[in-house]
């Protein structure tokens, strides 16, 4: 299972955290805006994208990626601790 809460939503930024449990997965899904994640934990996601292709995407805390506007993926957890991190999206 896969838990969102939204934080901020002022029509400049998205501020998003997800919390995925062991076992859960976030759906298939697009990004419209481009985005940053800041990881709350150390562990190992799984990402699959739109075309099939699949990347682990090791997780430190407090180390931020971005990603373009487009991405399409699932996002899972194969691990055994919960995952949780902060996405920001710029919408404007």
């Amino acid at each position: 299972m896969a838990i969102s809460e939204t934080q901020i939503d002022n029509g400049i930024f998205r501020v998003t955290k997800w919390v995925i449990e062991p076992g859960g997965a976030i759906p298939m899904h697009p990004h419209e805006f481009e985005y940053v994640v800041v990881p709350l934990v150390n562990d190992t996601m799984y990402v699959t994208n739109a075309d099939g292709s699949e990347i682990a995407a090791e997780l430190r805390i407090g180390q931020s990626y971005t990603r373009p506007a487009g991405a399409e993926h699932t996002v899972a957890n194969r691990g055994t601790a919960t995952i949780v991190f902060v996405e920001t999206e710029k919408l404007s």
